[in-house]
């Protein structure tokens, strides 16, 4: 029997903040679990006393169901292996493990034998199938979205396909979802929630630098464009990112364009690399990553993640204990 996002994960409202590395920090993670909904901290590549320092933040800023989001094909088998038994071993039983790609299926039982749920996004059908036999809430990716695309479907044929073979799994949408108009679309038409990334990318406690912020804001889809050229770092995926000098120009040498920080090292910024700007970063950040999704032309301006979900909550299931209407009003910016 099919049940809602919200009561696979114990949720308020059906609905998961992407966890993307370096944007999803623990505060952005801990004020959408606040807010009833589920959010989600980028490991990307963190592990060791990196990784720890983060778990530690978000587990003192929230006591609501999260989710770590790891990336499998980033860091291989065995630093996936170390980064999930960091977080089995360092976390309470609410944090669920979120998987960008599938992982192997000695991870799904070992995190399925310490009790925690998994959250597995996927780009076919195929490795849905696969995800919900292992017990997992799968989330459907469509090329509509932002960052790194898993498959070569739109997000509605993806979860048309995917409802059909899986009846009773616990399906979420993913890419193009703006409003929540849109979500409720994406609800009837299969659904059991829906993720949200690029509306996160502008809220308040976002680690987006705030140039790539405004740019997300001031865009449209027709913005946002499919290219493989940010693979330093992340190679052999395509990616819907918004338009700049370097998907333009791809021949541009590969030099160093600014400087980061992460949890507390710095680093060069090469042209090309897949990491996004923060508020740690500093350069050309007009050249860099700027990973957005068709949906930012329904997103106006920058607001607290709170808002961003009641606003959708009052189209998602388990929704009604966080809704406002004047909420709603200020995230449209109507």
């Amino acid at each position: 029997m099919r049940t809602t996002l919200a009561r696979a994960l114990g949720l308020e409202v059906s609905l998961l903040q992407s966890g993307m590395g370096g944007v999803a920090g623990a505060e952005l993670a801990c004020a959408v679990s606040n807010a009833g909904a589920a959010g989600c901290a980028g490991g990307y590549k963190l592990v060791g006393g990196a990784l720890s320092a983060m778990l530690r933040r978000l587990t003192a800023g929230t006591d609501r169901p999260v989710g770590v989001n790891l990336i499998p094909e980033v860091v291989g088998p065995d630093e996936l292996d170390r980064q999930v038994a960091q977080v089995l071993d360092e976390t309470p039983g609410r944090v669920h493990l979120s998987f960008f790609g599938m992982p192997d299926d000695a991870v799904f039982a070992r995190v399925a034998a310490a009790g925690r749920k998994t959250v597995v996004q996927i780009g076919t059908v195929e490795d849905g199938v696969h995800a919900a036999a292992h017990g997992a809430v799968v989330v459907a990716q469509g090329t509509e979205a932002g960052g790194h695309l898993l498959g070569t479907s739109h997000r509605d044929e993806l979860v048309a396909a995917l409802r059909e073979r899986l009846p009773e799994a616990c399906l979420v949408a993913s890419g193009g979802i703006g409003s929540p108009e849109e979500a409720g679309r994406v609800l009837a038409a299969g659904a059991d929630g829906v993720l949200l990334g690029t509306a996160f990318v502008v809220a308040h406690e976002s680690r987006a630098h705030a140039r790539f912020k405004s740019a997300v804001a001031g865009a449209d889809a027709t913005d946002t464009v499919i290219t493989d050229v940010y693979e330093v770092g992340w190679p052999g995926r395509r990616h819907r990112v918004l338009a700049t000098a370097v998907t333009a120009d791809p021949d541009q040498p590969a030099k160093f364009i600014g400087r980061t920080v992460v949890e507390g090292k710095p680093y060069l910024v090469p042209r090309f690399s897949a990491a996004v700007p923060t508020e740690a970063t500093s350069g050309r950040i007009e050249e860099m990553a700027l990973y957005c999704g068709r949906s930012c032309g329904a997103i106006a301006h920058e607001v607290p993640a709170a808002e961003v979900v009641a606003a959708f909550a009052r189209v998602l299931p388990g929704a009604g204990a966080v809704k406002s209407e004047e909420k709603e009003e200020s995230y449209a910016g109507r």
